[in-house]
């Protein structure tokens, strides 16, 4: 994130001495992006971080791209779907993926990682769908709840800890920094007056977590190159006593997204959320429609010339589509026009406005449905723009809150 944060105990310069107690040297360690190019932090441990122990078989954790499928519209339902594993990593189900970004939904019934967990290669942005906790980090502690997007930067060793109770969570892996939106900075990287959202928005860990270092083991799995790679230390990553920086894990709510509203319909961009390269993340959230006299609120037919439009839906009954449950997926891709479901543009005229909450992520590159994706998948959905087609979910006047 493009803003100084500091916790705990650090030197006043940079690579000097800093000693713990007992005379011995803090070991130091810098963590970022892009070479020694991009945003980075510096971390001060009591132990170095670099004593492995042992080194275990890398198991395969990468899913199976479907490349060969007809180009159509795809609807994927995952609301029924209560318990998607028990771990946080064994119940992660890749369904939507290409070379820039991936996405999987993750129900996990077990509380508390065993474990702790780096990728790697990727950005992590899980959308909470349901479910509170905590996320604990060689950083700090951050707290969440629903309606959070919990950011951790690649290298960025976790655990996640979830209260009792049901857990759905959207996770995003993106193979590139994922960034606040550039349109919304100053050169200087502080968010605008006219941005959805500003620093304020944005949690940083707020409390450093210290683990008392009398195991001797300590097991930590690395997502890289398609498999989890298991790796037993000889000390605690949790054992930082104080960093600087402004690369670390936050937490943003959907729900202090401010949404920009205008006479006539709005285009998707100023839904905007995040970027990477190749993709974006959109927030939908509750808003005033359009109030022009004439206006339109339902979505006009474009066509994806260079993207394919992911919408997760979160709450509330989205105006333009008909079927959809909640944690569905939709999946239009480029090279094919899309539109407002028949009967839900009248529907929308007169309406004032919308409790709707989504997530959209539109890629620049097609993306492919994995095997997985295949058993959550409403095959009827590339017919449902026919009147007559048999919806199974609200008719149009029930779309709008």
């Amino acid at each position: 994130m493009p803003y100084y944060t500091r916790l705990g105990q650090i030197p006043r310069k940079r690579h000097t001495q800093f000693r713990q107690p007992d005379g011995s040297l803090y070991s130091e360690q810098l963590v970022g992006t892009l070479g020694f190019s991009g945003l980075s932090s510096l971390l001060y441990h009591k132990n170095p971080p670099t004593q492995i122990k042992r080194v275990g078989e890398p198991q395969p954790f990468s899913p199976k791209l479907l490349k060969d499928r007809p180009l159509q519209p795809t609807h994927l339902r995952t609301l029924p779907q209560t318990s998607t594993g028990t771990d946080y990593l064994g119940a992660r189900q890749t369904l939507l993926a290409n070379a820039d970004v991936a996405l999987s939904i993750c129900n996990p019934s077990q509380a508390r990682m065993d474990y702790y967990y780096k990728n790697a290669l990727a950005d992590e942005v899980i959308f909470v769908h349901e479910g509170r906790g905590e996320l604990w980090s060689q950083l700090g502690k951050v707290a969440f709840e629903p309606g959070d997007y919990v950011v951790i930067p690649r290298t960025i060793i976790h655990q996640f800890h979830f209260e009792e109770g049901p857990v759905r969570l959207l996770i995003i892996e993106s193979f590139s920094p994922v960034e606040t939106c550039r349109r919304y900075r100053n050169h200087f990287g502080q968010l605008l007056e006219h941005s959805p959202y500003c620093e304020r928005d944005i949690r940083p860990p707020h409390e450093l977590v210290t683990e008392d270092d009398d195991r001797g083991e300590y097991r930590v799995l690395v997502k890289r190159d398609g498999a989890l790679h298991e790796l037993i230390y000889a000390h605690t990553p949790f054992d930082v006593v104080g960093w600087d920086g402004y690369f670390f894990p936050y937490a943003t709510s959907i729900h202090d997204f401010e949404p920009i509203t205008g006479r006539i319909h709005q285009p998707p961009p100023v839904h905007q959320h995040f970027e990477a390269h190749n993709f974006v993340i959109c927030s939908f959230v509750p808003r005033l429609f359009d109030y022009h006299p004439e206006a339109i609120p339902a979505p006009y037919n474009h066509s994806n010339v260079d993207s394919d439009e992911v919408l997760y839906y979160v709450a509330g009954n989205f105006m333009s589509r008909r079927g959809v449950d909640l944690a569905s997926f939709t999946l239009h891709p480029s090279g094919l026009p899309h539109g407002p479901h028949p009967g839900t543009v009248e529907a929308s005229i007169g309406k004032k406005e919308t409790h709707e909450l989504a997530v959209m992520v539109d890629t620049f590159r097609p993306l492919y449905l994995t095997e997985t994706a295949l058993q959550y998948e409403d095959t009827g959905y590339p017919m449902s723009w026919n009147p007559n087609y048999p919806h199974a979910g609200p008719k149009p006047a029930d779309m709008m809150d």
